[in-house]
């Protein structure tokens, strides 16, 4: 049976952020996530995650000037130590609020660097970061995000996700496979899923078009959620998804879509 996760930072967003731990656990979420912890006291979300009985399943390393539209820097050779500062933030955070893994956005492809020197630079600070992770336990994830959502974000595919960690070659770095991007650039969903499942440590999910709850757009979700079950998948599938009128009201997908 799948498990699934409110990402916070997407679902309930009519309230202010502190207050949607409260209304996830209200809809029967156990678990959560969001992109980013940094604007806020570690022991507050801690308080608000005891207060509700939730887990905290996953966040993002730093990422840069998010409201300027920045998506990451870890791609680029030109911001490797500010990077590489915002491991040890990343590190405390995940460490007081029991997060066993952190997602690292790649990042927009700067103009004018060379694809060689782009790679070089991701695999250098994910092979940094997957070290400074592994002794606490933590996993590393990397996330392909479509390019027409994210115009010029360097790691759009599956198959480059998993070049790019055979490269770090750590055991703790895994692909975070969100359903809704592979979609759009790649699809072949299931065969993914399955021939990739040891390596895919975090799944999320949005409908297409549109980003919407499951059932509002093309992909098959009671086939998908059954697949699921059937090839082992036993982590939490986030949902990142943007409601197609309120929260509450598109929750219904998770009782009509999963099956008894």
């Amino acid at each position: 049976m799948p498990k699934f996760s409110a990402n916070l930072s997407m679902l309930f967003t009519e309230l202010p952020f502190l207050d949607r731990f409260e209304a996830a656990a209200k809809a029967d979420f156990k678990a959560v996530e969001f992109l980013f912890p940094y604007a806020y006291p570690v022991k507050e979300i801690r308080h608000r995650l005891d207060d509700n009985g939730l887990r905290l399943v996953l966040h993002n390393l730093p990422a840069g000037d998010w409201d300027a539209g920045e998506r990451g820097m870890a791609c680029d050779p030109a911001r490797t130590e500010e990077f590489r500062s915002g491991i040890a933030q990343a590190m405390d955070y995940a460490l007081a609020l029991g997060v066993p893994q952190i997602n690292c956005l790649a990042g927009k492809a700067p103009a004018g660097v060379a694809p060689q020197a782009l790679r070089e630079a991701f695999v250098s600070n994910l092979s940094r970061a997957a070290a400074a992770f592994k002794p606490a336990g933590l996993r590393l994830l990397i996330e392909p995000i479509n390019t027409y959502d994210i115009p010029g974000f360097y790691l759009s595919r599956t198959d480059q996700a998993l070049a790019i960690l055979d490269a770090v070659g750590a055991d703790n770095a895994f692909v975070q496979y969100d359903i809704y991007h592979a979609q759009r650039v790649e699809g072949e969903l299931a065969a993914t899923l399955q021939k990739n499942l040891s390596r895919i440590a975090h799944i999320q999910l949005a409908d297409n078009p549109g980003r919407n709850e499951p059932g509002t757009g093309e992909i098959n979700w009671p086939f998908l959620f059954a697949h699921l079950d059937r090839i082992g998948y036993e982590g939490w599938i986030g949902c990142e998804y943007k409601p197609a009128s309120t929260t509450l009201a598109g929750l219904p997908w998770r009782q009509r879509l999963v099956g008894p």
